[in-house]
C-alpha cells in the first residue's frame, strides 16, 4: 500500500493562471477564468460545480485534451500545453488515463479486447497484453466476463472495465468525467471503492468530476468552480 501522506509532498499537476475562451461567431465565451491550482502526486480530487461552471473544460485541459487561450499546465513535469499534437498523444497515452460517463468502449470487441486496445498502440506484446489485461480483469472485479461484448453486461460492469483500459499503461494519472453519472447509488458506491483502492494501492493520482456532493465527499480535496473561476 502506497504511503499517501508521503506521496502529498510532490506536486504532479501544476495549472498555472489558465484562459480559455471559445469564440462562435461574434460570440467570445470564457469557460475558463485565470485558474491557479496545484495537485499533489497521489491525491484524490474531486471538481465540482454546476451545469457549465468549466468543470469538464478544466479536466480537459489537465489531461491534454484541449489548450488554453493562456497560461500554463505542468503534468509530470512536463509544460503539456506547449506540445505538439503528436508529442501530446505519446504523453497522454503513457502517463494519463481517462475514464468518461458514457464509456466507450467498442461495442464490436470483447471486454477483454476492449480492455486491451491502449496495449495495442504502445506496441505490448501480445502474450503482455493478455497477462495485464487479466491481473485487471481481477482488480476491478470482472474475471470471468472477458468474453462478453459491452451490451451483455450491466452499466456497473461497463464502467468497470472502463476503469480498467484507463489503467492498461500504468499511468500516473487518472481522469475521470461523471464516472457515476449513469449509474444506481449501489454501482456508484463500487466505482468510487475501486477509485479508492486504485489511489491506496498505486498511489495514482486520480481527479473526478462530479455534480453528486456525495460522491465528492470522499475526496481528499474538493475543487468547486463557479462561471469559469475557483471558489
Amino acid at each position: 500500500m502506497v504511503d499517501t501522506k508521503t506521496a502529498f509532498n510532490n506536486f504532479v499537476i501544476s495549472v498555472k493562471s489558465i484562459i480559455k475562451t471559445y469564440k462562435i461567431g461574434n460570440k467570445t465565451t470564457n469557460a475558463l477564468n485565470d485558474i491557479s491550482l496545484d495537485i499533489h502526486e497521489g491525491e484524490f480530487i474531486a471538481i465540482t460545480g454546476a451545469s457549465g461552471s468549466g468543470k469538464t473544460t478544466l479536466l480537459q485541459m489537465i489531461g491534454g485534451l484541449d489548450k488554453p487561450t493562456a497560461g500554463n499546465i505542468i503534468v509530470n513535469d512536463v509544460e503539456i500545453s506547449s506540445l505538439s499534437d503528436a508529442k501530446l498523444s505519446v504523453f497522454r497515452n503513457k502517463t494519463i488515463g481517462f475514464v468518461f460517463q458514457f464509456f466507450y468502449l467498442q461495442p464490436f470487441l470483447k471486454l477483454n479486447k476492449n480492455i486491451e486496445v491502449p496495449g495495442m498502440f504502445s506496441n505490448m506484446r501480445r502474450a503482455d497484453r493478455k497477462s495485464r489485461t487479466h491481473e485487471l480483469l481481477e482488480q476491478v472485479g470482472l474475471l470471468g466476463q472477458e468474453d462478453y461484448f459491452p451490451k451483455e453486461l450491466s452499466g456497473g460492469q461497463i464502467q468497470r472495465a472502463a476503469i480498467a483500459r484507463a489503467l492498461f499503461n500504468k499511468p500516473k494519472i487518472l481522469l475521470a468525467d461523471e464516472p457515476t453519472g449513469n449509474l444506481d447509488s449501489a454501482n456508484s458506491d463500487d466505482i468510487i471503492k475501486i477509485f479508492e483502492k486504485i489511489r491506496n494501492e498505486l498511489g495514482t493520482t486520480i481527479i473526478i468530476v462530479t455534480h453528486n456532493p456525495e460522491i465528492a465527499s470522499h475526496a481528499d480535496r474538493i475543487i468547486q468552480l463557479r462561471d469559469g473561476a475557483l471558489i
